[in-house]
């Protein structure tokens, strides 16, 4: 039986293009379901609704999540409910990015956040 957790690492593996931090650490990603055959469906958000790199961000979590073993479909589900905000990102992942050193700081930016 395929595992959540090597789902969330394969998906770790994907990258905002714009900012250094993988999208399971930007809070891009809101839950994952696996079947007993194997069957995987995403749900997953993105900045901003009206974000240009949707297709490509959710292009490369699918390829993602089928490297792992096991994997017969993928099935990626895009919502915005709830909407994310900056506050979803892990801590860890902005201070190894450098975007932050002090954790009271309110983190801007990423590739579609309207949020300065």
């Amino acid at each position: 039986m395929i595992e959540q957790e090597q789902v969330l690492d394969a998906l770790r593996a994907v990258y905002d293009p714009e900012i250094p931090i993988n999208i399971v650490d930007l809070g891009l990603i809101y839950g994952v379901d696996i079947t007993a055959e194997g069957d995987v469906t995403v749900r997953m958000t993105m900045t901003a609704p009206q974000c240009p790199m949707s297709s490509y961000l959710l292009q490369q979590a699918e390829q993602g999540v089928r490297t792992v073993a096991g994997v017969r479909n993928v099935k990626m589900d895009l919502v915005f409910d709830p909407p994310w905000e900056p506050s979803m990102i892990k801590e860890d992942a902005l201070k190894s990015a450098g975007i932050v050193t002090d954790t009271s700081a309110d983190p801007a930016g990423g590739d579609c956040s309207t949020e300065k």
